[in-house]
This record gives C-alpha cells, structure tokens and sequence, in this order.
C-alpha cells in the first residue's frame, strides 16, 4: 500500500494556490507520496500535475463536485486525466439517508459509472456513519453497495467513520474485497477533557490497526490516506507527521 496524505486535514492551508504548493511541499517533506485533493483551491490540472511533478507526489484521487460528476462527465474525466487521478471521489451523499435520498444518489451514478470505467476511471464513494443506518432489514450502506457493479463504484472505506458507526473496519474492508482501492485512516480515542470520543493520529487511539491494515492488503487497497479531520487545535502537520511515523514503522511507506 502506498501511504498518502488526505488534504481535507490541511484545508485551512489550501486555500490559494501559493498556500496550496507551500502545502504539497510540506507534505512530501513528512515523508508521503500521494495525497488526496479535498477541500482545497480551485486549480488548473495542468498546474497540478506539474506542481505535483515538482515535489515527487501523486494524486490518485479527489472529492469532486456531484453535480459535475453526473452532468459533466467528460469534462470530469478529462479534468482528472490532466493530473493522472484514476479514481473520482464523492465525499458524501449529498442527499438524505432515506429511500428518496437512495434512488437521489444512485441513480444518477449509475447513469455515469460505465462512462468513467471505459475512460480508465472509477468513481469511489466515501463513507461516513450515516451510511450504518438501517433500513428495513439492512443497511445503507449494503444497499449502496449492491446496486453498483465492482468496476463501477469503488469505496474509498473511511475506518474511523466505519467504528463510529459502530462495525467492524476489518470485516468491512474484507466484505468490501476488490473494490476498496482506497482507504482513509485515522484514529479514535476518548478524552477525558470533553467525556468525548476524539479523533488522533493513527496509532494513538484504540482502534485496532494491526487488523484494519491485515484486511486492507487482503483486500487489495492500494492506497491508505491519513485523513484527520479534527486535529483538536493541535497542528495538523504534526498530527500527519505522527501518523506517518507510526504507520511507516509498521511497513507502509
């Protein structure tokens, strides 16, 4: 698995483009090889690819637009092409979590999902704990799933959010087999300061990554993105560096 850098974690440091290079810079320098471009500027592919170059980065996957991915998909893809992202991301549906949200959210991907594939792309949906919410007698996030092909609709499996939601990471990342290429990872711990669950660095909370990290690479995820979204006021290039430090002495790299 290739150890990368999901820039939602960074977004108060991404927005223009000098403070967005200053960023890539920094993060090439804690160690990290790929990112994810989330909640950052808008910029130009060719401007990416080129900046990306620069500091021996890849970006292999985004979170785009919704409507630009179901109504623009050529454009989308060409803008994806321009930096060599194969993977298109959805953050979250932006639609309710009830059967008119479902058919809201699904149809128009499946409408698009072939398109993309015969381009040499996948779209990748990330998941939050909406997504364990059951229905009838399953979940969301099942019937999510199930009404996409694999070569269709990949899920980039948010751990974190898979716990909170109450599953299990690794049982999803090995249900979810051939269609995880990407993963986010962080850690959850409890804080006596608020009598709250927290999220940290991986490899300073509970949960139990000698099996998540097992399960991703049975699983076949190429990609495991560090994604801290609330870093607590603590820096989050240091919280990045922590995580990087723990999983690279664990052998991701």
């Amino acid at each position: 698995m290739i150890l990368g850098a999901q820039l939602f974690t960074l977004r108060d440091h991404c927005r223009d483009l000098a403070s967005l290079e200053n960023t890539l810079a920094r993060v090439a320098a804690l160690g990290y090889t790929a990112v994810q471009l989330s909640a950052v500027c808008p910029y130009d592919p060719e401007w990416m690819r080129t900046t990306l170059q620069k500091y021996g980065l890849s970006a292999p996957i985004t979170h785009f637009d919704f409507k630009k991915i179901t109504q623009n998909k050529e454009e989308t893809s060409a803008f994806h092409k321009g930096f060599g992202a194969d993977y298109i991301g959805i953050g979250c549906s932006p639609f309710s979590f009830d059967e008119e949200g479902f058919s809201a959210l699904v149809t128009p991907l499946l409408a698009v999902g072939s398109y993309y594939r015969d381009e040499g792309q996948k779209l990748m949906y990330h998941n939050h704990n909406m997504e364990f919410s059951r229905h009838g007698d399953g979940l969301f996030f099942d019937k999510l799933v199930n009404a996409f092909p694999k070569d269709t609709l990949g899920i980039t499996l948010d751990t974190y959010w898979v716990q909170a939601g109450g599953g299990d990471p690794a049982f999803w990342l090995k249900k979810l087999s051939g269609r995880v290429d990407c993963i986010h990872l962080k850690d959850m711990s409890y804080s006596l300061a608020d009598r709250a669950i927290r999220m940290a660095p991986v490899g300073s909370g509970n949960m139990n990554f000698e099996a998540i990290l097992a399960a991703a690479e049975s699983a076949g995820t190429k990609y495991a993105f560090v994604e801290q979204d609330n870093c607590y006021e603590e820096d989050p290039f240091v919280c990045l560096k922590k995580s990087y430090d723990y999983l690279a002495s664990v052998g991701l790299s």
